[in-house]
């Protein structure tokens, strides 16, 4: 039978040889790493006699006197009922109480055990039952702790090895498939891009070295370094903390277990952790929450980030700006902008592409179609799963995809943006409406964008994240449904004439029928195809309407972005604006890079700057994220340019005062549409009979649901609207049109 192993040690020894001999550099001691990381810039000195006396008197102990070393304003009363071991140095103590929120407590060290510490100013410490080998800030408050420890070979929840570690402790991170093919190395900083870009390339060996070796290179291997509790942070009523480094300004109270973990906290963001939580290898983003018994094992979580009420997240990335409340999240990388509410959803092995949203009942990943766990899901941005949603691997979806409740029996691929997608068991069949959120629920597309832009509460903004519904990806994605759709509809209609072609006929077909809004198109049966992994039907429905709306929105986004352009340079003249287009703009393919949008061929280039050498650090890669932001309303313009152009058959270069005169006044109607739309959907909700029924009177609905007409959010689209109009009545005047 195995027994614990018990080590046996010289008292004298305990808060000693922290570093072992053989890795402790010549010339150097055991406190040289501890020493560059104490940057409080305090001098300390040796007791004198008479504050030993103190000590004692105060019942305080040490193996040796000499090893405490104090401040000029150290106040040896303020310290009672303490063992010291080791080398321990201590700031100023004045006779405050420091408070924060509910909890005031005196300055001072009492009722711990301490061993080889640095303390800051004016710091509160009781009742820690054991603390080793941590640098603590000023103005500090930890009380009421079992154990604060910092080993020396901790990592802080980084994916590195120390000194003479084997590899087999290293610590990864197994996104987006359970069988770790798609695993990276964790490391404070590492942005929702980085995560992507190393998951992806599997097959670039070249690509995956450098990324390791980036990651390496960012930290040192060398064992002894000390743990950190950075200034004016709250530690209240834990159990265990074990090599955790904490930025300034943290508050964590009643947590049960928290190891190998770096919490950033500070101006950017001030982090809280919760009661009952239970935390291990993984990095805290700046101003995240994680409350009330959360589990989270090999994560990582992007700042402005939450966890709650029970919440586990394993082997996962959680983007900036998202929430995971109840849930079970596994093996998923997700972009920020995403809600998970509810306690009976599930994510396993997924990319999910931002401003998502998991429903309650939702089983994302949970079917696997192979012998083994290696499945996956792609989702597009916007991805939205109804009540109960259970999808089997592998699938894909194009954005904003909404599923309405069922189970789904085998694998998907939707490449219609905007689309209701409904599990037709009655007629066994799948129904997918493409344009869904324009023809009804514009107010909840409309109304997400502007939400997620304005809780974006990134201080550090290295990635430049899209959330606009119309941008390079998605109308990339609605021309490549318009030309399904014509394919589609020309198909339904020769099979129905009974006649026989290639699929360029088809095409050619649909696209005369939809062009010409041809009513023969309402009594076609109209089948897409290689959408689902079965033999049953995929019928398309509300072609038309569909059909007809991404052509308008196509032009709506070219011409909107044109008006941006023609407003950031004040041209003068319909002449002017004409010379100064681009003359070759291509729509070209986009890549979602952890929200941001990056062309393909400027991907492409960067990567292979990776593979040679040119780009050599992950702050680098920051940089070039920074770099393709700031290029983004130049390559969206060049994108809408081309999709404008592409949609109409203008060439913008030799466009004429009647066609410009057409495409201002289209992108009036269009956002008059827009924002009728957003009333209307909204609007529904005040006249259907079942949604007032449960209210005395109007007057009740208005007091709980808010007037409609009191809609801040209506409101400020019909003020827009408003603006709009004029500019381009302006526009006209000065263009003379």
């Amino acid at each position: 039978m195995s027994q614990n192993i018990i080590y046996k040690t010289p008292l004298d020894a305990l808060g000693y040889q922290f570093i072992k001999d053989e890795f402790i550099p010549r010339g150097k001691n055991e406190f040289y790493l501890r020493n560059m990381q104490n940057r409080n810039g305090i001098d300390y000195r040796r007791l004198s006699a008479y504050e030993i006396e103190m000590l004692v008197r105060n019942g305080n102990t040490s193996d040796d006197w000499n090893n405490i070393l104090v401040s000029d304003a150290f106040n040896a009363e303020l310290v009672k009922n303490c063992k010291f071991y080791g080398l321990v140095r201590i700031g100023k103590l004045e006779p405050f109480c420091l408070g924060f929120s509910d909890l005031k407590a005196p300055v001072g060290l009492y009722n711990s055990t301490i061993i080889s510490c640095d303390f800051g100013d004016n710091v509160v410490i009781d009742n820690v039952n054991y603390l080793s080998h941590y640098i603590i800030g000023s103005e500090v408050i930890i009380t009421n702790v079992n154990e604060l420890v910092t080993t020396n070979h901790a990592k802080f929840g980084n994916g590195i090895i120390k000194e003479g570690e084997k590899e087999n402790v290293r610590i990864w991170v197994e996104i987006c498939n359970e069988n770790t093919g798609r695993r990276v190395m964790p490391f404070n900083g590492m942005l929702p891009g980085d995560a992507y870009l190393w998951s992806r390339n599997r097959n670039d060996k070249t690509l995956q070295e450098k990324f390791k070796l980036f990651t390496e290179q960012r930290f040192d291997n060398r064992r002894g370094y000390y743990g950190k509790i950075g200034d004016r942070s709250v530690i209240k009523n834990c159990n265990i903390i074990k090599d955790v480094w904490v930025g300034t300004d943290a508050y964590i109270k009643g947590a049960n277990k928290l190891k190998n973990l770096t919490v950033n906290s500070g101006p950017e963001g001030n982090t809280q952790i919760g009661e009952g939580c239970e935390i291990v290898n993984g990095i805290i983003g700046f101003g995240c929450r994680l409350f009330y018994g959360v589990k989270a094992v090999r994560f990582i979580m992007a700042s402005h980030s939450q966890l709650k009420y029970g919440a586990r997240l394993i082997n996962s990335y959680l983007g900036n700006n998202a929430t995971i409340s109840c849930c079970e999240v596994l093996n998923s990388l997700i972009f920020p902008a995403h809600e998970q509410h509810h306690n009976n959803s599930f994510l396993c092995a997924a990319l999910v592409m931002g401003q998502s949203n998991i429903a309650a009942g939702a089983t994302i990943g949970s079917n696997h179609n192979s012998r083994g766990a290696d499945g996956e899901v792609i989702m597009g941005r916007g991805f939205w799963p109804g009540l109960c949603v259970s999808l089997k691997h592998n699938s894909q979806f194009a954005s904003f995809s909404i599923l309405t409740k069922g189970d789904y029996p085998a694998e998907l691929n939707i490449p219609f943006p905007f689309s209701l997608i409904s599990n037709d068991v009655t007629n066994d069949r799948l129904v997918i409406m493409p344009g869904y959120w324009f023809l009804y629920n514009l107010y909840a597309l409309a109304r997400n964008a502007w939400k997620y832009i304005d809780r974006d509460k990134r201080t550090e903004r290295f990635q430049r994240l899209e959330f606009d519904f119309l941008a390079p990806d998605t109308v990339n994605e609605m021309f490549h449904s318009l030309q399904l759709m014509e394919t589609a509809t020309g198909k339904a209609y020769h099979l129905s004439i009974q006649k026989h072609g290639q699929s360029a006929d088809h095409t050619a077909a649909g696209k005369h029928l939809l062009h010409n809004n041809s009513k023969i198109i309402h009594e076609l049966e109209i089948l897409a195809e290689n959408v689902e992994n079965s033999k049953r039907k995929v019928v398309l429905t509300k072609v038309l309407p569909a059909y007809k709306v991404f052509e308008e929105l196509i032009i709506y986004y070219g011409t909107t972005q044109l008006l941006q352009f023609i407003n950031e340079n004040n041209f003068a003249s319909l002449k002017e604006l004409t010379a100064a287009l681009p003359a070759r703009a291509t729509r070209g393919e986009w890549a979602n890079v952890g929200g941001q949008l990056i062309p393909v061929t400027e991907l492409e280039s960067f990567k292979e700057k990776i593979r040679t050498g040119k780009i050599k650090s992950w702050d680098a890669i920051h940089e070039y994220y920074q770099a393709e932001g700031n290029k983004y309303p130049a390559q969206k313009l060049k994108h809408a340019l081309a999709s404008l152009a592409e949609i109409t058959g203008i060439n913008l270069k030799k466009m004429d005062a009647h066609q410009f005169a057409g495409l201002l006044s289209g992108m009036v109607a269009t956002k008059e549409w827009i924002t009728k739309g957003i009333h209307d959907s909204r609007a529904k909700d005040y006249t259907n009979p079942y949604r007032k029924m449960v209210y005395e009177s109007i007057g009740e609905m208005n007091e709980v649901v808010g007037k409609l007409e009191e809609n801040s959010f209506i409101k400020q689209q019909i003020a827009e609207l408003q603006l709009f109009k004029k500019e381009v009545a302006s526009l006209k005047k000065k263009f003379k049109l």
